[in-house]
């Protein structure tokens, strides 16, 4: 695998299937990297007119190094995307990036985007809402993750009971994390 940076965004750019394997080996050598360049490069991705870039460069905040030492820099670059940003797959990421980095301070961005037509955007808040909601949970997390769970959309409404069983304290067999991880 390519080490420098440029090359990975390269590799994990060509690579077009949001699920695609070479670009989720890429995505992850540049989050093990954890170093200020692939921020600030993630950074940049994320001010791209060019969505795919913006995509990536999100993808690649929501993980960044080892105990994530770039959240409080990753934060504000997420919550302007989630503002100013109306491409469905750049919120869908920024939402999954803000469940990555468990940040309370993500909560109203995600609480916002959850009542989106787009059934991405909402599934991603559905996913993201747990995480952020913070112990005890917020009230108008949960409430948005209830309204979620009485959405329309199959996926939406399953992943939000998901999130309502685990913010009300339940248990749920993670097989290896896989069930929470969208």
């Amino acid at each position: 695998m390519p080490g420098s940076i440029g090359d990975l965004i390269r590799m994990a750019l060509a690579d077009h299937d949001p699920d695609g394997t070479a670009r989720w080996q890429a995505i992850s050598a540049l989050q093990e990297r954890g170093d200020l360049e692939t921020f600030t490069e993630a950074r940049r991705l994320c001010a791209s007119s060019s969505a795919d870039r913006r995509v990536l460069g999100a993808d690649i905040l929501g993980e960044l190094g080892r105990d994530r030492p770039f959240a409080d820099r990753s934060l504000p670059v997420l919550r302007h995307l989630a503002v100013t940003d109306g491409d469905p797959r750049v919120l869908y990421s920024v939402l999954i990036a803000f469940g990555h980095l468990r940040d309370g301070r993500a909560l109203p961005s995600v609480i916002d985007l959850s009542t989106r037509d787009d059934p991405m955007i909402r599934y991603g808040a559905a996913y993201a809402l747990p995480n952020v909601m913070g112990d005890p949970p917020d009230s108008a997390g949960m409430a948005a993750l209830r309204r979620l769970a009485a959405d329309p959309d199959g996926d939406v409404a399953d992943w939000a009971c998901l999130g309502l069983t685990l913010a009300a304290g339940g248990k749920i067999d993670d097989f290896g994390r896989h069930v929470f991880d969208p």
